[in-house]
């Protein structure tokens, strides 16, 4: 008779991979309650998340120092988790004008599997120490894992060549801190409890992660001066609608209107700090710069001084 493998005992004992007493019975529902089911699960993700911002913000400190220095930060992840990291860091050049190296992602079985689904490809933990050494980890950089079940072999290779390599590594999972065994800097565990579907981590455990990728992204370009109130102030000019968006900035910041706000723009070369700046301080496009790059980027300190 065959005999359970190592991995089956595994995957039996991780929370994201649990059987929901609460959807038991969805196949039976109507269409109404399988979606109140799957909303009222749903709700539960955010307080998941909350209860680790204490991690959350040891690991943003981690990126920004590594920011400050010229590293960067690299995702690594498999399957919907490396495709949610792909996701947040192509979000950060058009959204705080950073260079597309400053996030970047890598994900088990490469590009093609962004679009179709290379499960085998996680599966090497050799795979992922290659893929990050291709990609030149190396101090300041941070490394960040994803991985729901923390489990994937692809990730923990990666996490493991990072740290070798003197790298600061973060890892982010959706089962208990107290089963995560794991040499990092920082783990980041939001215990969403078993999916809707039995082991479906597309769902509560692909929303958490999602929500903590936004927070170390957002909160990391905050503290490196890419935000002005709850603007953005970095945003590249790339789209009619970053465009339009660029000018509405300037016109609430400034009170300047739709034309003065246009033309401050063109004798800013389009750069919003810089415009900011220029017309809250009443100074040259140059020394708007010159101020920016005093005050390391950050707009406010740049107005006064």
């Amino acid at each position: 008779m065959p005999t359970e493998s190592s991995l089956f005992a595994e995957l039996e004992s991780l929370v994201t991979e649990g059987r929901n007493p609460r959807s038991a019975t969805i196949d039976e529902a109507s269409v109404e309650d399988i979606l109140r089911i799957i909303n009222k699960e749903d709700r539960t993700v955010a307080q998941a998340v909350g209860k680790e911002i204490r991690y959350i913000a040891q690991a943003v400190k981690l990126v920004v120092a590594a920011f400050r220095a010229g590293g960067r930060l690299i995702y690594v992840g498999a399957g919907t988790s490396g495709r949610l990291g792909i996701v947040d860091a192509s979000e950060c050049p058009p959204t705080f004008g950073t260079p597309p190296e400053m996030v970047h992602a890598i994900i088990a079985g490469g590009p093609g599997a962004v679009f179709r689904s290379r499960e085998g490809a996680e599966d090497i933990a050799a795979h992922g120490a290659e893929a990050l050494k291709r990609a030149n980890a190396s101090p300041p950089d941070v490394v960040c894992g994803i991985a729901a079940s923390r489990r994937t072999p692809f990730v923990v290779g990666a996490v493991e060549y990072a740290r070798a390599a003197g790298c600061r590594t973060l890892f982010l999972t959706c089962n208990p801190r107290e089963q995560f065994s794991l040499d990092v800097d920082v783990a980041i565990c939001p215990v969403v409890g078993p999916e809707v579907i039995m082991g479906s981590t597309r769902m509560k455990s692909g929303t958490a992660q999602k929500l903590v990728l936004n927070m170390l992204t957002t909160a990391s370009m905050i503290r490196m001066g890419k935000v002005y109130g709850n603007m953005m102030v970095d945003l590249q000019m790339t789209a009619e609608k970053l465009v339009e968006r660029s000018r509405r900035t300037v016109m609430t910041v400034t009170g300047l209107d739709y034309a003065g706000a246009t033309e401050a723009l063109r004798a800013a070369d389009g750069h919003v700090k810089t415009t900011l700046v220029m017309t809250l301080a009443g100074v040259t496009a140059p020394e708007a710069r010159r101020r920016l790059e005093a005050a390391g980027g950050f707009v406010r300190q740049a107005i006064h001084g």
